[in-house]
């Protein structure tokens, strides 16, 4: 896991599928963050990318860092901890001016049961899992 987070921490954007019925979505995404030993990721609760992921906790996500890539398949689990939004606002400063802990906006998931997949062109595939 920790490999995964820090692939991602240093991509800075990642892309982020949900379904929305049958149709599946992707958009960019920035926030990652380690808490209580689970990868999680932040969102706004009112925004469609939030409700996707209650509906239908199963997505992927995909980074590229100009060599390799990762692939990480995963169920979003949302974490209802306070604190656990004030460690990830803690790390992404800049999100203050639109989240605050306990603002019943900010929501945290932790993407468990992950499948990630490290891949280039000049390397076998490799995968953990966590």
């Amino acid at each position: 896991m920790e490999e995964v987070y820090q692939f991602l921490k240093a991509c800075g954007t990642y892309y982020l599928a949900t379904m929305e019925g049958e149709q599946p979505r992707v958009r960019p995404f920035g926030t990652v963050d380690l808490f209580n030993g689970q990868l999680t990721i932040q969102t706004g609760r009112k925004k469609e990318v939030a409700q996707q992921m209650l509906r239908s906790p199963k997505v992927e996500l995909c980074a590229f860092d100009g060599e390799r890539w990762l692939r990480l398949a995963a169920t979003a689990v949302e974490v209802r901890e306070v604190a656990a939004q004030a460690h990830m606002l803690d790390a992404y400063p800049n999100l203050r001016a639109m989240y605050a802990p306990g603002d019943g906006n900010t929501i945290i998931f932790a993407l468990t049961d992950a499948t990630a997949t490290f891949s280039s062109f000049t390397e076998a595939s490799r995968t953990v899992t966590f």
